[in-house]
């Protein structure tokens, strides 16, 4: 006995392919602006140039975060469950290491 199924290919989604090659320009100018500011910023602004790479490495992974992994539609209460920690998270190694280096200065 022969079991056939039959397979309709599905029509090809125009805006889902859209958003995607949206997202992906996104990412590619971000990308390129990094670039740009690494090779053009002096290196006497090394604390500039390195805020700014933390910054736009943020707004990358949001838009990230926001997008592929489908967070931006979901229900804003999950969105700040998410965010508020990560925030405290970031906060809590910068003060540690704020902390370190005094401790280091002091000590040493």
């Amino acid at each position: 006995m022969e079991e056939t199924t039959h397979v309709q290919p599905q029509p090809v989604d125009k805006a889902k392919i859209k958003k995607i090659w949206v997202t992906a320009g996104y990412m590619a100018a971000i990308t390129i602006l990094e670039f740009v500011i690494a090779f053009t910023v002096p290196l006497e602004m090394a604390m500039t140039r390195v805020s700014i790479f933390v910054l736009m490495t943020i707004v990358k992974a949001f838009y990230i975060v926001s997008e592929f992994m489908h967070l931006k539609y979901e229900v804003k209460v999950l969105v700040w469950s998410i965010l508020i920690p990560t925030v405290f998270i970031v906060w809590m190694l910068i003060a540690f290491i704020y902390e370190g280096a005094a401790i280091y200065e002091i000590r040493f």
